[in-house]
């Protein structure tokens, strides 16, 4: 059974401070926590049933057998689960220094957690390794993100910064494309794209910011279908960002 004490600081990681304090976060499922945990994070505490753990045959610092009535009274999910993790964050230092030398996406103030994972998700499919995230995002290591990054944190460095100090960087220094999806910008699918580039998105409501706006060397638009259609007025950013990245992956491979 999971001791009282594991317990009290797995309710306390269900916070940002928390998080932050230790490096430490949650995880559930069994393959969300089966894949963060082969992908090569480190596991401190694993709970589970015993044919779970049977099952997923990983390693952790810390095993303990117990029942899934007993994870349920801490599980942030609403469907039954049988295996609950504490892991340590890896180590993103320093991702933010290194010149990009392929696609990077960076993102402006993205506040749901189910986006930031789906984000990092396409990320990962897409063979992007490296997302250099506003302060003012979502925390990635929330468990409505991780959840919905399904493993891919493992291999996707997320790192936060002081996001406009970072793109005037890119801008000034590196002298690299900075792409970002705008409604008055060029029709995407017609546009000439350069790699290495940042992509650059936006927040869910707003959009890009008129501070970062400016190191936008490129402006594009996903036009909608047919051309002057009526449609929504404008797409999830999660799927915005698996329109760009695959157009311009489907490119590079021709």
């Amino acid at each position: 059974m999971i001791s009282q004490n594991k317990k009290k600081l797995i309710v306390a990681l269900a916070q940002k401070k928390k998080r932050d304090e230790t490096s430490l976060f949650l995880a559930e499922g069994r393959k969300t926590v089966h894949d963060l945990i082969v992908g090569g994070l480190t596991c401190e505490y694993l709970a589970g049933t015993r044919e779970c753990l049977e099952q997923m045959s990983v390693a952790a610092k810390e095993v303990v057998e117990t029942t899934a009535e007993d994870i349920a009274t801490i599980s942030t999910l609403q469907t039954r689960t049988e295996v609950i993790a504490i892991l340590r964050k890896p180590d993103t230092e320093g991702l933010s220094e290194k010149r990009p030398d392929d696609l990077i996406l960076a993102l402006d103030e993205i506040q749901d957690p189910g986006n930031m994972g789906t984000i990092v998700r396409t990320a990962d499919w897409f063979g992007i390794r490296t997302i250099v995230c506003s302060r003012t995002c979502a925390d990635v290591y929330g468990m409505k993100a991780v959840a919905a990054t399904k493993g891919a944190l493992c291999r996707v460095g997320v790192t936060y910064c002081e996001l406009e100090e970072w793109l005037s960087r890119v801008h000034d220094e590196w002298r690299l494309p900075i792409i970002g999806t705008f409604l008055d910008g060029e029709n995407f699918y017609k546009a000439e794209i350069k790699t290495p580039a940042v992509v650059l998105m936006g927040n869910e409501g707003r959009g890009i910011s008129d501070a970062l706006a400016r190191y936008v060397s490129q402006r594009i638009l996903i036009p909608p279908f047919p051309a002057g259609a009526t449609t929504s007025e404008s797409l999830n950013v999660g799927a915005a960002t698996a329109v760009v990245v695959s157009e311009i992956r489907r490119r590079a491979a021709l």
